[in-house]
C-alpha cells in the first residue's frame, strides 16, 4: 500500500510552515479525512510531513491558510480534491522480493503443495492488498510462474489493489529503474525484466497476463465474489487503530479460502488481534478451520 515516509529527504524538501498558517484544528481535520477514507491514523508527529506534501497544492489553487482548504475539501462536490490529497499524504515505499521468504515459501511450499494437489479447475487466485507501485504482485507472480512451472491449464489470477491511482499507474506499465531490479534473483531476472529505454526494464508479458491492477479502499466494500488462497498484506496495518486492523483481519479471513495463507509486514502481528489464523513461518499465517 501507499505509505507515509518518515524520511530525511522528505523533511528536507518541506516548506516553511509560516508561508501557509496550519492550525492544530486544521491538522485535525485533515487527519480526519484521511482516517475516514484509508483508515490510516495520522499522529501529531506527522503534521510536519501534512504541511509538506499539500503547501505545493495550497499554492497551486491560490489559497492563503489551511482552513480555506479544509473548508474546500469538505464540499460533497470535491471528491476528487480529497482523492488528490490522499494521493499526496501517501507515498511508495516497497521493492521486488521485499522480505524474501514470504516469496520462498510461496513459490516452494504453497505453489508447489497445490501444483501437486490442484484445486478444483485448477483455479488459483492471489490477492497483493496494497500493491503501490507493483513490485510485491510482480514479485509474487515470478514465484507463481516459477512454481508452476507450466502455466497452461491452470486458471491463474492476481489481484492487485491500492487506494492511490497514481501507484496503480505505474504498476499496470510494469517500467523501473534498472536499479529497483537488483533485488530480483538472476534466475527470475533472466527470464522476466526485459531492457527497455532510458536505464529502465519492462516486467515480462507473461507477468503482467496474471496481474489485474484496480483500485480499492480497504475500508470501502469489495466487489470481489470469489475466495483467494493467497492474501499478501503487508506494512499496511501498522498505520491503523486496533479495531480497525481487527476488521480488517476478519474480512481477509472471510475472503481466504480453507487453510489460506495471510502474508503480513515484518513489523506486524495478529497476537491478540484476530483469533481466527494460526502462525506457519514467520509472519505468515494459516485460516483456521472453524471447529
Amino acid at each position: 500500500m501507499a505509505l507515509l515516509s518518515s524520511s530525511p529527504a522528505v523533511a528536507e524538501a518541506m516548506p516553511i510552515e509560516e508561508s501557509y498558517p496550519m492550525t492544530d484544528q486544521d491538522f485535525d481535520r485533515i487527519a480526519t479525512v484521511v482516517r475516514t477514507t484509508t483508515g490510516i491514523a495520522l499522529g501529531p508527529h506527522k503534521r510536519s510531513l501534512v504541511y509538506g506534501r499539500l503547501a505545493k497544492r495550497l499554492r497551486q489553487l491560490g489559497l492563503d491558510d489551511f482552513s480555506s482548504y479544509c473548508d474546500r475539501l469538505d464540499l460533497p462536490e470535491e471528491e476528487d480534491e480529497r482523492r488528490r490529497m490522499v494521493n499526496a499524504i501517501t507515498t511508495n515505499l516497497t521493492s521486488f522480493f521485499r522480505e524474501p521468504h514470504h516469496f520462498e515459501h510461496l513459490e516452494r511450499d504453497v505453489i508447489a503443495h497445490l501444483r501437486a494437489n490442484p484445486p478444483t479447475g485448477h483455479r488459483l487466485r492471489l490477492w497483493s492488498a496494497g500493491c503501490s507501485t507493483g513490485e510485491e504482485a510482480y514479485s509474487m507472480a515470478m514465484a507463481v510462474v516459477a512454481g508452476l512451472g507450466d502455466l497452461r491449464g491452470w486458471d491463474a489470477r492476481i489481484l492487485a489493489t491500492d487506494i492511490d491511482t497514481d501507484v496503480l499507474a505505474h504498476a499496470r506499465a510494469g517500467v523501473y529503474a534498472r536499479e529497483r531490479c537488483q533485488a530480483i534473483a538472476p534466475r527470475f531476472a533472466s527470464r522476466f525484466v526485459h531492457p527497455a529505454d532510458r536505464g529502465r526494464v519492462r516486467m515480462a508479458d507473461a507477468l503482467s497476463q496474471l496481474i489485474t491492477f484496480n483500485p480499492l479502499n480497504l475500508f470501502d466494500h469489495w466487489p470481489m465474489t470469489g475466495k483467494f488462497q493467497v492474501i499478501f498484506c503487508r506494512n499496511v496495518v501498522i498505520y491503523f487503530k486496533k479495531e480497525d486492523q481487527k476488521k480488517l483481519f476478519e474480512r481477509f479471513a472471510d475472503y481466504l479460502e480453507p487453510d489460506g495463507l495471510l502474508y503480513i509486514g515484518h513489523s506486524e502481528s495478529l497476537f491478540r488481534v484476530c483469533d481466527r489464523f494460526q502462525p506457519v513461518g514467520r509472519t505468515i499465517y494459516r485460516k483456521v478451520r472453524p471447529s
